[in-house]
This record gives C-alpha cells, sequence and structure tokens, in this order.
C-alpha cells in the first residue's frame, strides 16, 4: 500500500444542480478516511447558461474542440470550481498545502461512447493555477480511447466503502441526472453501468410546467397517474435489454410523447420510468442484491424510493442509513479517482465500463511552485 494524502474531489453532475466539493485521505486502495463536504448550487442563470453549452457540444466531433461559447462557460464553470475549493478550505481551516490533489470532474457536455468520445468541459490547468494544488482532470478520456464506456467510474470506491459493510452482494445506485448501479459481489467482484434516466427527465419536465427546479420529495408525481402505455413504450427502448457495459448522455431519453399528459401525470409517469429501469437492472446482474442502497438527489424523492422498494422486492436504503454521506459520494470518488491516477493505479475495469482490461486515466495538471 501506498502513503495516505489527503484529496477534494469536485463533481458537477448531470443534473446541473451545483458543485459538490469532498475531502478524503486516502492511499487510494484501502486506507479511507473521509473528510468534511460542501454543495454551492447553481444559480438559474448560470444553469441555463450550461444547458445551452450542452446544447452546443452535440455537435462536437473532437474533445478538445470549443466554440466561443463553449469557451466561455468552461472559463466561468472552471472559476466557480476555483472559488468553491477556496470557500471550502476557508471553511473548514485548511491548507492548501494539505491537500495533495484535487479530483476534478468537470461538467460533462457530450458522452458518446460509441464514437470513442466523451467530453468534459473544465480547465485543469486554470483550476491549478488559481488554488494553487495539483490538478487530476480528464478521469475519462483514457477509458473512452481504449474502447471502454467512459463511465462510470465510482464504482472502485464504491467497493472501497463497500469494505465496511457485511452484507453481499450489494447495489450502490447514484441518482443523478442518469441513474447508475454497481453491483459489489462476495469477493469483491464489481459490474458497474448507466440503468436509464434518473432525476434529469423529472427536473426537465417541472422547469417545463414552471413549477420548479425539481420535484421536491416527489410531491408532484405523488399526485399524478402513471401512464401504463407510455411506461411499458420507453422500457421496450432497446438500451434496457443490451448486455453492461454500457453508458448514458444526460438527452438519451428525450421525447414527446410525454407531452399531453398533465403535469402531475408527467411527473409520475417520469418517476416510474426511472425506478422500473433501476429494478430492469438485476436481469443484468450475476446474483440478486440483498440490498440496494440509493445515494445522489433522487433518495430524496419519496415517491421515486417508495416505487423502486416496490419493485425491488429488496430492501432500499438511502446512504445514510449505512453511515454513507449521499451528497458527498461522488465528489469523495473522484478525490479517491484522483489519488489512483496518481499513482497508476486502474480507475476502471472490464466490469465497470467494457474498457478490454484495467486501466488508469486522467491528466496531471501540476500548481506552479508546489514541491
Amino acid at each position: 500500500m501506498g502513503k495516505t494524502i489527503c484529496a477534494i474531489g469536485l463533481m458537477s453532475g448531470t443534473s446541473m444542480d451545483g458543485i459538490d466539493v469532498a475531502q478524503i485521505a486516502t492511499d487510494g486502495e484501502q486506507r479511507l478516511e473521509r473528510g468534511p463536504s460542501l454543495s454551492i448550487a447553481y444559480e438559474a442563470a448560470f444553469r441555463t447558461r450550461l444547458a445551452t453549452a450542452i446544447a452546443e457540444a452535440r455537435g462536437l466531433a473532437d474533445r478538445l474542440a470549443r466554440s466561443p461559447l463553449l469557451a466561455a462557460v468552461e472559463r466561468e464553470l472552471t472559476d466557480r470550481h476555483a472559488d468553491a475549493v477556496r470557500s471550502f478550505i476557508g471553511a473548514h481551516g485548511l491548507s492548501p498545502r494539505a491537500i495533495a490533489v484535487i479530483g476534478f470532474h468537470g461538467h460533462t457536455v457530450l458522452h458518446a461512447p460509441q464514437r470513442r468520445l466523451t467530453v468534459q468541459i473544465g480547465d485543469g490547468r486554470r483550476l491549478a493555477e488559481q488554488t494553487g494544488i495539483d490538478v487530476v482532470a480528464d478521469l475519462r478520456a483514457a477509458d473512452c480511447a481504449a474502447g471502454g464506456q467512459g463511465a462510470p467510474l465510482a464504482p472502485v470506491y464504491h467497493r472501497a466503502l463497500a469494505a465496511s459493510l457485511a452484507e453481499r452482494p450489494l447495489a450502490l445506485v447514484n441518482i443523478g441526472g442518469v441513474a447508475n448501479v454497481t453491483y459489489v459481489g462476495a469477493a469483491g467482484e464489481l459490474l458497474a453501468f448507466d440503468t436509464g434516466p434518473g432525476g434529469a427527465m423529472i427536473d426537465d419536465w417541472m422547469q417545463r410546467h414552471g413549477a420548479s427546479a425539481y420535484d421536491a420529495e416527489g410531491a408532484l408525481a405523488a399526485r399524478g397517474s402513471v401512464h401504463a402505455d407510455i411506461l411499458a413504450r420507453h422500457l421496450r427502448h432497446p438500451y434496457f435489454a443490451a448486455p453492461p457495459p454500457k453508458s448514458l448522455d444526460r438527452n438519451a431519453f428525450v421525447d414527446a410523447s410525454f407531452d399531453r399528459l398533465s403535469a402531475a401525470d408527467g411527473a409520475a409517469t417520469l418517476t416510474a420510468f426511472t425506478a422500473a429501469s433501476i429494478a430492469a437492472a438485476r436481469a443484468h446482474l450475476p446474483m440478486a442484491p440483498a440490498r440496494w442502497i440509493v445515494s445522489g438527489g433522487g433518495r430524496r424523492n419519496r415517491t421515486l424510493m417508495g416505487m423502486l422498494a416496490a419493485r425491488l422486492g429488496a430492501p432500499v436504503t438511502t446512504a445514510e442509513e449505512v453511515g454513507i454521506d449521499g451528497d458527498a459520494l461522488e465528489a469523495e470518488a473522484w478525490a479517491y479517482l484522483a489519488v489512483r491516477a496518481l499513482r497508476g493505479l486502474p480507475i476502471s475495469f472490464p466490469g465497470t465500463t467494457g474498457v478490454p482490461a484495467p486501466i488508469s486515466g486522467g491528466v496531471l495538471c501540476p500548481a506552479a511552485g508546489r514541491l
């Protein structure tokens, strides 16, 4: 095992709700001590600019290409992350020199693994310059270039977290904009893939109907009725029958068929779509999990959690119920991955992204003057 070092992870996820910052101390393997975390929300105007950038990125053929609009949003996104790091360090009385590395996810604007292409905006070198801390960025690109899906990358961290839990096999589900599952078997074997939509379609529905940024606690969905015909048609999408590894773009299931529904019925049907697609993931797992542990914003949606419990027929718990911070988990994972990248350890595996062999990744952006 290597030396335990302090790392910060930064996550801006597909839900576009803000930046999560988390600190851990780890050797990138078995030693893990979780520290404080912080979430900083994006205001509506920046979410709109980010959504516009994502729409513009759909035509990209080169992961390094930047239009003027995309470059401007990337610069703003990077500066917001630098501000978040400074706020975090100040709030917890830390010194930048105490932090060995920052794991910087950036924000995914295009994910097309069938073209060996994944694009995350966020300037690692600029972030290192502004924070005075070494940064590991662009952690998905090497996997995609090698023929992997480029996602999900958190499973190796999920396995580290699961080491303290007795039950096996376990399923760890993250419900962000897209939902994904990690299966941890009795011997620590990993299988992971995106299951389908998370909260992105629900959030977009709520915003189109002028209600709010998201369906708080699933209240609107609870008042609506699920349209079984629309749900069944969407579940026939070939993605769900395809074997893993597999991954999704945020907008993979955009469809006009929901538009004829009332606001409440649309929210209910979209929520059922997320729950049903997660439940459908069972067919691709080696064994039925003893427990499903849910992190991400979706765990706060009571209607969604109820639908999941009804469909899975196994205990469904929030991350907090097993001692995990469901808000900080993804940011913690990026800190963990950055440490593994520094040590040349693999961050993706055949069973998680479909890469032919375990592979490390990331681009190191050193801070000027760091020893």
